[in-house]
């Protein structure tokens, strides 16, 4: 099955709501198979959608910077990779996932969104993305991007590089299986780069 890279917020002020999403989507990523990679901390959003695919059978990765190991709080129970910075996160990120989830989340998760949506508009990758959007919040990010490509600025292939989901059910049904076999992550354990 596919390794699915889930952009979102690890913010300890996330409301219940969506903290809800993320368990639901986590549970429902391990339960078809799917190994989830997060940002690897243990709050908000990141640490409800890790909880919740570990509850569900699913194996977990995170890939931290070290500058953040105080504010994100390492999951202690994911397979966690320590990097120096956001850019090399995001970049490892691109590379170990076959597809990627956003779910709800400030402008650290906007930024992931965009760096795989663009990286996807000029064909460095045909991998899935799905944007869940349960209760409307990304409504004027896409009014936003439509607006874009009527005024010439977006191309139409862009706009359908995306997909749009709104329940954990609609995630698991737009990301296939992946076709490569992936290695397992079974044990926790920590990997500095330097």
């Amino acid at each position: 099955m596919a390794v699915v890279c889930v952009f979102c917020s690890a913010s300890p002020r996330l409301s219940a709501y969506y903290r809800q999403v993320a368990t639901d989507v986590g549970a429902a990523l391990a339960s078809a198979g799917h190994t989830v990679l997060t940002g690897g901390g243990s709050r908000g959003a990141m640490g409800a959608v890790t909880a919740a695919a570990r509850a569900a059978g699913g194996a977990t990765v995170g890939i931290l910077p070290t500058g953040l190991l105080d504010r994100e709080i390492p999951d202690p129970d994911t397979e966690l990779h320590l990097v120096p910075s956001m850019e090399r996160r995001k970049e490892l990120m691109g590379d170990r996932s076959d597809a990627f989830v956003v779910l709800p989340g400030g402008i650290g998760t906007l930024d992931e969104l965009f760096g795989e949506w663009a990286n996807r508009a000029v064909d460095a990758h045909d991998k899935p993305i799905v944007i869940v959007d349960p209760d409307g919040l990304f409504t004027p990010l896409r009014q936003q991007i439509d607006l874009l490509a009527e005024r010439g600025l977006v191309r139409e292939s862009a706009l359908t590089a995306v997909k749009w989901a709104t329940s954990a059910t609609d995630v698991v049904r737009l990301i296939p299986p992946s076709g490569t076999p992936r290695r397992g992550y079974e044990a926790t354990i920590v990997v500095q780069e330097s």
